[in-house]
């Protein structure tokens, strides 16, 4: 077929596809063509030029820096969020509804969700969560134990009670506290039947939700009771560690951080997290910028969903 022949049919296909949104079947029919040289012109008309496809961003849309985080810290997936504020607050409320959105479409049949007790964009994701449709086996699993005072565990059952029926599945319950005073302690707690249930489901848990904490508390847990001393916190920082998730602390590379603390608690490992289809960490703002820098660095989780800024400041780390 002599050149011009070629691009004119080349051209005559693409017009008919991009253009008139015609189905390749049906230009194929038209045109007395098989459907696989249909394909094979489309595929030529963007080599030769004759298509070319540019997608419009909108705006406060980031898809970009998405990409960049996916390909530079080995993400299954990134979420960054347009909040208009760079206040701790308005972060947590934006991602908190960014990750009601997101939860919202993943949700499957017999998903099983953990969700760490105690963060405040959790919370604010908790509020923004619309009830969902019935699906089978779907489960909410506490994976991390109560944290602060006796009234604030209760919180945090009733955070794991309330998501259950915003996703109509069943509830399973940590009905401990998060950290005790020893090692001593915690294997007792650990034996006991009542904590079994959620114990046994640590391993099955699909989709885990998990806030990313700094070295120095929030303002909301400072109000709980500061579950660390002094003379701990400054163990922590000796130790170099920058952040922690289900108070597994870590350091900037992402490495555990060992100093005996975390013999005291009692959730899911970061080992058990590391094996989640979907670990999201859903944190952001200036307090948790080293610790969410940890956190992808040591791969603890697989998605992230953050503010535009930390996004930023990470895609240039």
């Amino acid at each position: 077929m002599p050149r011009i022949d070629e691009l004119r049919i080349i051209a005559r296909v693409a017009r008919m596809y991009y253009e008139w949104d015609m189905r390749q079947s049906e230009i194929a029919k038209q045109l007395e063509l098989s459907q696989a040289t249909v394909s094979r012109l489309l595929n030529k008309s963007k080599e030769e030029g004759i298509i070319r496809i540019s997608i419009n961003v909108p705006k406060g849309v980031y898809t970009e820096i998405e990409e960049m985080l996916v390909k530079k810290y080995g993400l299954r997936d990134a979420i960054v969020v347009d909040s208009m504020d760079n206040d701790e607050k308005s972060i947590q409320r934006d991602l908190g509804a960014s990750a009601a959105y997101y939860l919202e479409s993943a949700i499957r049949p017999n998903e099983i969700i953990g969700i760490s007790s105690w963060s405040a964009t959790l919370l604010s994701m908790v509020d923004a969560l619309h009830p969902l449709p019935k699906k089978r086996g779907v489960k909410v699993v506490q994976i991390l134990g109560g944290v602060g005072n006796p009234s604030v565990e209760a919180h945090a059952t009733q955070l794991t009670s309330r998501m259950a029926r915003l996703v109509n599945g069943d509830a399973v319950f940590l009905p401990i506290t998060g950290i005790v005073s020893t090692e001593a302690a915690r294997d007792v707690l650990l034996s006991d039947a009542s904590v079994q249930p959620a114990l046994e489901l640590f391993d099955h848990v699909t989709t885990a939700l998990v806030g990313i904490g700094a070295i120095d508390p929030s303002p909301l847990l400072a109000q709980s009771g500061n579950i660390f001393s002094d003379e701990e916190n400054r163990l922590l920082r000796e130790n170099h560690a920058v952040g922690d998730i289900l108070y597994r602390f870590f350091n900037l590379d992402g490495n555990l951080v060992h100093t005996g603390l975390e013999n005291r608690v009692i959730s899911m490992s970061l080992e058990q997290l590391k094996k989640v289809n979907r670990a999201i960490g859903i944190a952001g703002g200036e307090r948790k910028y080293t610790g969410i820098l940890g956190a992808l660095r040591g791969k603890w989780v697989n998605i992230l969903i953050t503010d535009r800024f930390t996004a930023d400041r990470l895609a240039k780390e």
